[in-house]
């Protein structure tokens, strides 16, 4: 703890500020709505263009910085109008970029975003000037990822970059987060690093090198990465809530329940809040059910950075809960 004066002029003890440093990416995302997704050589009508600063990496950053965190998000951004839009967003949100890196002659990330009359989306990502954030860009900020409580990394960036900065956290007993998504087979190699990995049900199997519909008991999937050296999974399931999984067993965590507008934003604002609780010394089970909170309320309005919630909302929800 550290010592702040009070109003009084008094001196008070107030909790020190959870450290969060988020390797990954920024993107521009696209919007449309639509009735429904089309199918193969259809063309659909849409409505509700929206045009704003997105990627996973970037979004978690913004939600651990509306937390109260202490967020640093080392990334790469192309030297672009795309690029200055993720420029401006972290000066609004107060987030740190002293390892934030250009790329003059790459595009900054972009993904193109279609949302269905459910609230579902699929999503297209180029991600531009993160397919050349490197090791190196790692490196630069080590000082920062070995003095921080938390640190958390995907897979919107080149799977070597992520493991490293995985290891760097790994070897200076930081936690270490992997969100893998999006899904991609991710190797022993690197997972052993994991202190915790968040995979949905689609992206367990992916990163198992499986298909994405194999019908295996999804806690059996789980123990294959425990066996691979991750301390613990946490597999997250919609409207079914969350799964804690350790060498010890695991616990099913409920949902909460809210009406769905837009589910886009909902994974970025869990991660994002899971690393903000554990970087204050919340055990695991609270944590997720704070970042469970979080995730249904981005749920409730379109567009994940509106969505991104503020303490007040997670409050409030977690005491009606």
């Amino acid at each position: 703890m550290c010592w702040n004066p009070g109003a009084d002029g008094k001196s008070s003890v107030t909790e020190p500020i959870p450290s969060v440093t988020v390797v990954g990416s920024f993107a521009v995302g696209l919007t449309l709505r639509a009735e429904r997704f089309p199918v193969k050589g259809e063309t659909l009508l849409g409505r509700d263009f929206d045009m704003g600063p997105g990627g996973k990496g970037s979004n978690q950053a913004v939600q651990a910085a509306r937390l109260g965190a202490n967020v640093e998000f080392v990334g790469r951004i192309g030297a672009d109008n795309f690029g200055a839009i993720g420029k401006q967003l972290y000066t609004q949100e107060q987030v740190d970029t002293t390892y934030l890196f250009e790329s003059p002659d790459r595009n900054t990330g972009v993904g193109f975003i279609v949302l269905d009359a459910h609230g579902d989306n699929f999503i297209l990502l180029d991600p531009g000037a993160n397919e050349l954030f490197s090791t190196d860009d790692v490196d630069r900020a080590r000082e920062r990822i070995q003095t921080s409580n938390v640190l958390i990394t995907q897979l919107e960036i080149p799977l070597e970059t992520a493991g490293h900065a995985l290891k760097l956290a790994h070897d200076a007993n930081v936690i270490s987060i992997l969100n893998p998504a999006p899904a991609r087979r991710v190797p022993p190699e690197i997972l052993q690093y994991a202190d915790l990995v968040t995979p949905n049900e689609t992206e367990l199997r992916l990163m198992l090198g499986r298909a994405p519909d194999d019908n295996a008991n999804s806690i059996d999937l789980c123990d294959e990465l425990i066996q691979m050296g991750v301390r613990r999974v946490i597999l997250t399931r919609g409207v079914n809530g969350a799964t804690i999984v350790t060498h010890e067993g695991y616990h099913n965590m409920p949902a909460f329940r809210v009406r769905v507008v837009d589910t886009t934003g909902a994974g970025d604002a869990f991660n994002g809040t899971l690393a903000t609780y554990l970087a204050r010394g919340i055990p695991l089970e609270p944590a997720v059910r704070y970042a469970g909170a979080a995730g249904a309320l981005a749920c409730t309005r379109l567009g994940v950075i509106p969505s991104l919630p503020h303490p007040e909302a997670l409050e409030q929800l977690m005491n009606a809960g």
